[in-house]
């Protein structure tokens, strides 16, 4: 019976673990930045090809997100890394959509 309740304990925790690590900011740009690629192949702007690097380049960043939500808890140094890696798919989007091809 000690370690059913031990076990409903620790399952609580870590549900209540899983919910401080929300990534509201990262999840809102993630869906920005594939809808800003759904439009470039819409209009023209971006090849497949172009689109499929971009669409594998997010994700990347989604598996970077998943990775630093694993313990519960998302740190500084995990939040400026995926920062970081939105930045530069930004970067990406805006040359690939813009280089004329």
């Amino acid at each position: 019976m000690k370690t059913l309740s031990l076990l409903a304990l620790s399952l609580m925790l870590s549900a209540a673990q899983a919910q401080t690590a929300n990534t509201p900011r990262v999840d809102e740009r993630q869906a920005r930045q594939e809808q800003r690629i759904d439009q470039g192949i819409a209009s023209g702007g971006l090849t497949q090809r172009e689109a499929n690097k971009l669409d594998h380049q997010q994700d990347r960043i989604d598996q970077l997100e998943n990775r630093a939500k694993a313990d519960g808890q998302v740190t500084r140094k995990e939040r400026a890394a995926l920062t970081g890696a939105q930045n530069h798919a930004n970067r990406a989007i805006a040359r690939k959509k813009h280089n004329d091809r």
